[in-house]
């Protein structure tokens, strides 16, 4: 049985797509069979694992909308054992669209529980909100990774995605637990970079992933080749950092 884990902060450029689309990679080189599901309109976790998004003519929208089903919209990728559940831009629309549906917070649940017996781990790249998208995603969720960038704001919000996190876990999932803080564009010779990591693992202690993910900049080149940072240049910071970051979580859930 697979594990459905959702990467969320309602702070934009933290580097939840990069982590989503790189652990996924890393998670099944390391034999795992992995299903990234984008549930960001903006859907850059789909084109940065080669996916043409303007070819697709299926993706979580009809899913959450109930006009496909997740198996017709699933995608492979160049990578064995790794597959899309893409988005579209009309993801933006979804949510004033379920607004009159019954259970409208378990949409996504609905979609996502059944294909846990297909994969090992569920990866849900959430958008930089808590619209209901987001809430959706956190219902279908056993976990939660939070990145959580090494830069002065850093904490800025974090309280307002826990408080969040309560509140779903209150009222539509009792199950969700958070997986883990993790520490992303780690420096480590700016003090302040090491200032955050502390004040962090201060705060949430074993919460924190050991493994922190450094700045990179093939990591950032990556992407603009569509291609997981595995594929890109395997030998880089970037890439050891994420199989190192797969390995924890493995051993985590094992």
């Amino acid at each position: 049985m697979g594990k459905i884990i959702a990467l969320a902060n309602q702070k934009g450029g933290v580097g939840k797509t990069t982590t989503t689309i790189n652990l996924a990679a890393s998670l099944a080189a390391l034999e795992k069979k992995v299903l990234v599901v984008d549930a960001d309109p903006q859907a850059n976790a789909s084109s940065g694992l080669g996916i043409d998004i303007k070819k697709v003519n299926k993706t979580i929208y009809e899913c959450l909308i109930g006009t496909a089903s997740p198996k017709e919209a699933i995608i492979k990728t160049e990578i064995d054992r790794l597959e899309v559940l893409p988005s579209h831009i009309n993801l933006v629309g979804a949510e004033l669209e379920m607004l009159n549906i019954e259970n409208r917070e378990k949409q996504m649940a609905e979609v996502l529980v059944p294909l846990k017996e297909d994969y090992d781990f569920i990866l849900i790249d959430c958008s930089p909100s808590l619209g209901l998208i987001t809430v959706n995603a956190l219902t279908a969720a056993d976990s939660i990774i939070i990145p959580v960038q090494c830069e002065y704001f850093a904490l800025e919000g974090i309280s307002k995605l826990l408080n969040t996190i309560k509140i779903i876990k209150n009222k539509l999932n009792p199950i969700l637990e958070i997986e883990g803080f993790l520490l992303t564009m780690y420096d480590a010779r700016l003090r302040l970079a090491n200032q955050i990591y502390e004040e962090v693992k201060s705060h949430f202690q074993d919460l924190v992933f050991t493994t922190v993910i450094q700045r990179n900049v093939k990591l950032s080149e990556s992407q603009s080749f569509a291609q997981p940072v595995l594929l890109y240049d395997a030998a880089s910071k970037g890439s050891h950092n994420h199989i190192q970051l797969a390995k924890e979580l493995i051993e985590k859930n094992s």
